[in-house]
């Protein structure tokens, strides 16, 4: 009962939280500007997402959308190459880009005073950007490199690659989002320049201001920075999707690495209908209760009493533009194999399919995940990813309270429900890595953030 009251109490939190001061205008240019307003603290953060992203891609020009992301601070006729990361650190400021299956997102984190010099800079290069051949040239090279330290080099990512490019043999998903090396190395400033004048345009991106801002003043600068920037006809997108796997797909992929390494990638819904889906609130629901905290059912089973596997986990996003993918990871303990911990991670699959959930196992979770949603929201930044996440991929930030509200409303019968239709061999690919020799040459090492 007690778990029971904290849910209950932390949902009535996070709604009054969600329904806070959030204001939205769209310019006569289709910009979409969305502000949240949170006093706590003098700060705020300006993020600028554009609706395209790597699935946007063709074959052959690969990589372009990343590309295109780091040419954004190789510099405009009013703001050199190099000058734009420059003006932000001595406002006190930081700055960085991301790009993703799905958009590409650029942001600032300043004082509030700083606005307006975070809107100048932006909107100067939404449609100002010079694409200097030297510059391009410079760049390609450090996303060549990019691409061998992040992926080719670390075979839990290039596992995670080739899984992809298996699981999914139709939709775009099927390219990594860095690009594959031949298309990178093939790459042309035009391909970049051509991708920057067909998607970025104020009619495919929106605004996201958060902190301590008033949103009539948020709207009136937006006005005068962004307001004058034309709209552009936007390339036609075409339905996308990815038929029926025909039964179980096994990958095996050698590479050099300490340890063998196991993943088992189902594909399942994401959310299109937050109000009247059901499946991906449930799925989350389920990732927790298999992966949630250290007694969630895998790690106490697997790594605990059974001792097969090092380490497990689990992976499920609900929210994305493309079909998404339950994942189940695991290392195998020494003198076990990824046969041994795929055997293991069946088995407790199996037991949820027949026996479901408990209420207070369920409680738990649905605790755990409200809670977490709870301290995010502590963070002004992570307000406005989440914000800018939903308009981006097809949803509103209208659906954040309705999403929370949906997956408090999850039974332990929907949990069950989805497990058994979505553990299905049918849908399953499942990627093993064979660890080769370690070569004496110094590995990389690195962050996920760019450095321009």
């Amino acid at each position: 009962m007690r778990i029971r009251l904290i849910v209950v109490a932390l949902l009535l939190q996070i709604s009054s939280v969600a329904q806070a001061e959030v204001y939205e205008k769209t310019l006569g240019n289709g910009l979409k500007v969305i502000v949240k307003e949170d006093h706590r603290a003098p700060v705020l953060v300006q993020q600028v997402w554009y609706h395209t992203g790597s699935m946007d891609e063709k074959t052959g020009t690969t990589g372009v959308a990343h590309v295109l992301e780091h040419m954004m601070f190789k510099g405009t006729r009013k703001v050199p190459a190099g000058q734009f990361s420059k003006i932000i650190a001595a406002a006190g400021g930081r700055e960085n880009a991301f790009t993703s299956y799905d958009h590409t997102a650029y942001f600032q984190q300043l004082h509030k005073s700083k606005l307006a010099l975070a809107m100048e800079l932006e909107s100067d290069r939404m449609h100002n950007l010079q694409m200097a051949e030297k510059e391009f040239n410079k760049e390609i090279k450090v996303v060549m490199e990019e691409r061998r330290w992040r992926t080719d080099d670390d075979p839990h990512s290039l596992m995670y690659e080739k899984l992809m490019a298996t699981a999914f043999s139709e939709h775009p998903y099927h390219h990594p989002v860095i690009g594959w090396m031949i298309d990178i190395q093939n790459m042309t400033a035009a391909d970049a320049l051509n991708w920057y004048k067909s998607w970025y345009a104020p009619n495919n991106a929106t605004l996201v201001i958060a902190g301590d801002v008033k949103a009539s003043e948020v709207f009136a600068l937006a006005q005068r920075y962004y307001g004058g920037i034309p709209a552009v006809k936007l390339p036609q997108r075409k339905a996308v999707g990815e038929a029926a796997q025909l039964g179980i797909q096994r990958i095996v992929v050698k590479a050099p690495a300490e340890l063998p390494y196991l993943i088992m990638a189902y594909h399942a819904p994401t959310l299109r209908d937050a109000e009247k889906d059901w499946k991906p609130y449930a799925l989350e629901m389920l990732a927790g209760v298999l992966d949630g905290n250290s007694s969630a059912r895998l790690n106490k089973a697997l790594v605990r009493d059974q001792q097969v596997a090092m380490d497990v986990g689990t992976g499920y996003d609900s929210v994305a533009r493309g079909p998404g993918m339950f994942v189940l990871e695991g290392t195998p303990r020494e003198g076990k194999s990824v046969g041994d911990v795929e055997s293991a991670i069946r088995e407790q699959l199996a037991l949820l399919v027949r026996d479901g959930v408990n209420a207070d196992e369920l409680q738990r979770v649905k605790a755990q995940v409200m809670a977490g949603e709870v301290y995010k929201r502590d963070s002004v930044f992570y307000q406005a990813m989440q914000i800018g996440q939903m308009e981006s991929d097809g949803l509103s930030y209208k659906d954040i309270p309705v999403m929370l509200q949906k997956l408090q409303a999850v039974t332990a019968q929907q949990v069950q429900d989805v497990a058994r239709e979505i553990f299905n061999d049918d849908q399953l690919t499942v990627a093993t890595l064979d660890p080769q020799p370690l070569s004496d040459k110094p590995r990389h090492t690195g962050g996920a953030s760019h450095v321009h």
